[in-house]
């Protein structure tokens, strides 16, 4: 498994290098934050897991530099059976997760923003098992809604 700690630039992109409420923020402290890597075939690539006992992801939070295509690689290496509910464009994805098994999904994440996915069965401890793909980058300019300028990290 990939070092799940986060370059110190990544984190600035993100907001998360300053005292941040967000639930983003959060999230990196249970499960830590990953980039997806391109691949050769042009695809980014990541993995996720899920240890044992724990009812967490890890990395609970992935970084896609840029939209498009993204490989993921679940793994299950809990006692329980889980799933991954996943974001996709068009529609989400589900994988059924055995015990000690792991699955793969083909995303489509074409625009910049932040994307949950969990495991939404069993009630995991209240709150199923959360986390975030955040897709770098800026929107359209035809996309953009006409309203003031925003604050930025």
């Amino acid at each position: 498994m990939a070092n799940t700690a986060a370059p110190p630039q990544m984190m600035s992109q993100l907001g998360l290098d300053k005292q941040n409420k967000a639930t983003l923020g959060r999230l990196v402290n249970t499960g830590g934050l990953e980039q997806a890597q391109q691949g050769s075939d042009g695809r980014l690539h990541a993995r996720v897991r899920i240890p044992p006992d724990q009812l967490i992801w890890e990395p609970s939070v992935i970084v896609m530099p840029h939209g498009g295509d993204l490989e993921l690689e679940i793994i299950n290496d809990d006692q329980n059976t889980h799933c991954a509910l996943l974001p996709n464009n068009g529609d989400l994805q589900w994988i059924w997760l055995p015990v000690y098994s792991r699955g793969t999904a083909s995303l489509n994440l074409d625009g910049p923003g932040y994307y949950w996915y969990g495991s939404p069965i069993g009630n995991d401890e209240g709150r199923g098992l959360l986390g975030v793909i955040a897709v770098l980058g800026d929107v359209p300019q035809e996309a953009r809604l006409d309203r003031p300028p925003q604050p930025r990290p």
